[in-house]
């Protein structure tokens, strides 16, 4: 059942929702589909509905050249065909494709089903149809013109056909050719007249030329005469062309016979062909938007995190909100023009399109199942019923407060304007008094105070306010829920030019509790902004926290990859070492043997030594480890700078300052680890003499960062900066850095990919992926 009436779809602009959708499809048939979508309350419907149009979205990322046109709405040409009566020939063709392809996307849902179930599930409902489709493609050529292979008896009237049209113009060449009959001829052309083969004829030789006259020229000086020697010759043309158009007309009628046959499974088939674009055109819509898919469940609530109004497409400012959880009514108070209606039917239409299986635009949104949507926004008001603005109002509140239960929405825009502000006041408490007692799910905008009161003193009932900016005098759009809003009507007036003077009378006509409460509310709104953009900062400074932490577990895990890699190859080393020592070893054995049976002690005395050499040589090329000396247990604390070796990785590092709570930091190359003491050991430097400017490069491996922040810098002064950053990263033998530049223009992007272009040190660089900075960050390799 659908949950909501034409009225309130047109006045929550859910029309032009459609629309849009409408526009997305490629069919007569997916058109018709998407402008008459509803959204209803079932649940189970509402979830296929959904995973339809996620599929549909699949399919364009997983199969961007899948093929779902090259079909025609052949409803109406299928059910002539049912009545009796024979198609053209170019209806047969299009109705030949059609078939094609429901047998193509049938094949293509089949063969992908377990990325598309449910779709291939409704394509496996259709039927193929080789038949008629073999003999539609046999039979009839693109324009619809028949085939010569339609029918053996078509084949040989038409050959007959040809071989007579070319006897008679043979005859006729060889009038039109003939020197005495040139000179009582206009032209000496063939053409056709009535069907018939004639020569133009000059009118004062027509007894020259016997034969039938068929036309005259507009001027009079042709005439167009059928010669008596091709009288019979056409005859036998015009008879076989009749039989020709009666074989036509009987290949026609046969296959539009076929047709009729499978009549209610080609509409089955089309009406899927129809629903498969439908539901292409919620995900191409959906595509557009930006939207995702909703959770959806039961329960009659609404909660969402930065949606957008899905018909405004520029400068539009997402929201947070809610409804039916923590609260049922939403009171929702501003200045005008800060955004009160457009929020308010932003909660509308996230229902809306969400029961009606389209993903909406937002970054999360979730569900519950709403029975009813009642909407009363905008001016309806009518002379010809003698309706005043109040009356309609009116008008549509009786209607919801007559309707409405625990699982309906209500939506009301200035609630209890249009009359006189008190008694408008009183009524708008009362109504929302009764949807409160009804447990309704609601949202109300307005400018009065007591309605702030209401929600402020009862259970369930929450204000809300469209964030004015008190600094700017502008709007910012931002729904804040928890908080009242104030109108600004005086701060408006004089940002719109109303002189300072009759502003000024104007606050001397408000009480002192009025300005009391005013400048009270004003400052918390202050606080609160302020509170919002710390929480904002502290979210955006634990994004970067963990988008750190998740590249440095990955450039550890890189490290521990290279390091297995490197024990791998070691240990091949080794034992390709070991299989030449055991050849070697043999070989030194076999001539020993042979020397000790040598009779000269001093032959056998020279073998022995050999031997030795050559043993000793086994173990020329082998590298001398290097294990650190490590002191005996785990240390109990360690200070600044000291060395020391972590047996889990088999590295040496440096610690970066005191031991805290068990653990330390330490620099293990140009990764940073912060370790349990129990992993690490106390160690001397090591014993290699270490090469002049180690110690630099010690100092830099410290000092230098992994990225280097140039946003807010000239360009001039970032590639200085960049130059010296990447002097020390060298120095340091960091194998990766990260370069912020931001997004911005692309100036300064620009400049420092030719800078690193021209550095010989640089292997790589590329912009950052999902979680490294996007394209405001450049990731270099050395």
């Amino acid at each position: 059942m659908t949950i909501a009436s034409e009225k309130v779809l047109v006045r929550l602009e859910f029309d032009k929702i459609l629309e849009q959708l409408a526009r997305h499809t490629v069919s007569p048939l997916g058109r018709e589909r998407a402008l008459a979508l509803r959204a209803v309350d079932d649940l189970d419907l509402v979830r296929t509905w959904q995973a339809e149009t996620e599929e549909g979205s699949n399919l364009f990322r997983l199969d961007p050249n899948a093929d779902f046109g090259g079909w025609h709405d052949i409803r109406e040409p299928v059910e002539r065909a049912v009545r009796g009566l024979v198609l053209e020939g170019e209806t047969l063709f299009q109705i030949g494709q059609t078939l094609g392809a429901v047998r193509i996307q049938k094949k293509f849902l089949a063969e992908r089903r377990d990325r598309y179930p449910l779709l291939a599930a409704r394509a496996a409902t259709v039927l193929d149809f080789p038949e008629p489709e073999q003999k539609i493609k046999k039979c009839i050529l693109p324009g619809g013109e028949v085939t010569d292979g339609a029918s053996a008896k078509l084949a040989d009237v038409r050959r007959r056909l040809q071989a007579a049209r070319a006897k008679v113009r043979e005859t006729l060449e060889r009038l039109v050719r003939s020197p005495a009959q040139q000179k009582y001829l206009q032209e000496p052309i063939i053409t056709i007249r009535q069907g018939r083969y004639v020569v133009p004829v000059k009118i004062e030789y027509r007894n020259q030329v016997p034969g039938l006259v068929h036309d005259q020229s507009a001027s009079g000086a042709t005439l167009f005469v059928e010669p008596l020697t091709v009288v019979d010759k056409n005859n036998e043309i015009r008879r076989l062309e009749s039989a020709e158009k009666q074989e036509i007309q009987k290949i026609l009628a046969e296959l539009s016979s076929a047709v009729a046959r499978v009549a209610p499974d080609v509409l089955h088939a089309v009406d899927l062909l129809g629903y498969l674009d439908f539901v292409l055109g919620k995900a191409r819509l959906s595509r557009q938007q930006g939207a995702v898919p909703p959770r959806v469940d039961r329960g009659a609530y609404l909660a969402f995190r930065k949606a957008r109004h899905p018909l405004i497409r520029e400068n539009v400012v997402a929201i947070d909100g809610g409804l039916g959880r923590d609260f049922d009514l939403l009171v929702l108070t501003g200045p005008n023009a800060g955004g009160k209606t457009v929020a308010l039917k932003t909660f509308g239409l996230l229902v809306l399109m969400t029961q009606a299986g389209l993903h909406v635009p937002a970054s999360e949104c979730a569900v519950g199942l709403f029975s009813d949507v009642f909407a009363d926004i905008g001016d309806e008001q009518s002379i010809e019923n003698s309706l005043s603005t109040f009356s309609s109002h009116v008008a549509n509140l009786v209607e919801i407060v007559g309707r409405v239960g625990p699982a309906s929405l209500v939506l009301i825009d200035e609630l209890g304007t249009g009359t006189d502000p008190t008694e408008g006041a009183a009524l708008a408490q009362a109504i929302l008094e009764e949807l409160h007692r009804r447990r309704v799910r609601g949202v109300a905008t307005t400018h009065y105070g007591e309605l702030k009161q209401f929600a402020s003193g009862r259970d369930r009932v929450e204000n809300a306010s469209v964030e004015f900016d008190v600094d700017t005098l502008e709007p910012s759009f931002r729904l804040v829920t928890g908080r009242p809003g104030r109108s600004y009507a005086f701060e408006i007036a004089l940002r719109l030019g109303m002189p300072e003077a009759v502003v000024y009378r104007a606050r001397e006509f408000l009480s002192d509790d009025q300005r009391e409460a005013a400048r009270l509310l004003q400052q918390l709104e202050k606080t609160q902004q302020e509170a919002e953009r710390l929480r904002e900062a502290a979210r955006e400074a634990a994004r970067e926290a963990d988008d750190l932490r998740r590249r440095y577990e990955s450039e550890l895990a890189d490290l521990l990859e290279k390091k297995s890699a490197l024990r791998e190859r070691a240990a091949r080393e080794a034992q390709e070492l070991v299989r030449q020592a055991r050849r070697e070893t043999e070989a030194v054995i076999r001539d020993l043997r042979e020397s000790m049976h040598a009779d000269s002690n001093r032959v056998r005395e020279q073998a022995i030594q050999e031997a030795r050499r050559r043993i000793g040589r086994l173990g020329a090329g082998l590298p001398v480890a290097d294990v650190p000396e490590t002191a005996a247990g785990v240390p109990e604390a360690l200070e600044s700078g000291e060395q020391v070796f972590i047996p889990r990785y088999g590295q040496r590092g440096v610690t970066l300052g005191p031991s805290r709570d068990g653990e330390v930091q330490v620099q293990v190359g140009a990764v940073k680890v912060s370790l349990p003491l129990v992993e690490v050991r106390r160690t001397t430097p090591a014993p290699v003499a270490q090469p002049a400017g180690s110690n630099v490069m010690l100092e830099k491996t410290r000092e230098v960062g992994l990225e280097l922040d140039l946003r807010g810098l000239r360009t001039e002064e970032a590639l200085n900066e960049l130059e010296k950053y990447l002097d020390d990263a060298a120095l340091a033998g960091l194998p990766r850095v990260h370069l912020i530049h931001g997004m911005g223009t692309g100036a300064l992007r620009s400049a420092v990919h030719s800078f690193l272009k021209a550095d010989g040190r640089i292997r790589s660089f590329r912009l950052g992926g999902r979680g490294e900075g996007g394209l405001g960050v450049t990731v270099v390799e050395f």
